[in-house]
């Protein structure tokens, strides 16, 4: 009785509940049917109210192949140096990224200072060397080469100490911020 069942069935059905017994089937799969957009994002568009915020500019390509004239001291830190990658013109201002150098020695003098960024995301990947942060609530952190953060708006924190060939990647949206320098 149970083969006079599976025989009425249809292939389809037949070839799925032999891939769930892991048996093969010979069985053709059905094709696959095409879904074509309805529209309903421009439903949406229609129904949202005139106050919404401005549509962004189309964004563009951005490329950028490393070398070394491209580092520059004309950004944030003044013991750094700045590679720009790019990513603020060509999002029309959304997002920024830029490779970083910290200039070694450190001095903590001049690096150790308690600040936040007025931000609305901060992540920071370290390419090359260390360096060691103070983030509020989490406290002294020993990030290395491969470690990644992200700092949440607002966060108060502070570099304590690098090494002298330390590379990070910084990713911020968006890209013009204030940067607020805290009194110890």
């Amino acid at each position: 009785m149970a083969k006079q069942k599976a025989a009425s069935r249809p292939a389809a059905k037949t070839a799925v509940k032999k891939k769930w017994t892991g048996l093969k089937s010979t069985a053709k799969p059905a094709a696959r049917k095409t879904i074509t957009s309805k529209g309903r994002v421009s439903a949406a568009k229609k129904t949202a109210p005139k106050a919404a915020a401005k549509a962004r500019p189309r964004q563009r390509v951005a490329i950028s192949h490393h070398r070394e004239e491209d580092f520059r001291a004309d950004g944030l830190r003044t013991y750094a140096r700045y590679r720009d990658l790019g990513i603020s013109a060509a999002s029309h201002g959304l997002a920024q990224a830029h490779v970083i150098r910290l200039q070694g020695p450190c001095n903590p003098a001049e690096v150790s200072k308690l600040h936040f960024h007025d931000v609305e995301f901060q992540m920071v990947y370290v390419l090359k060397g260390w360096v060691k942060t103070y983030m509020e609530g989490e406290g002294e952190t020993l990030m290395k080469q491969g470690s990644a953060w992200t700092q949440p708006p607002r966060i108060r924190h502070m570099i304590l100490d690098y090494s002298d060939d330390v590379e990070l990647l910084e990713v911020i949206l968006p890209a013009e911020f204030k940067t607020v320098e805290l009194k110890a």
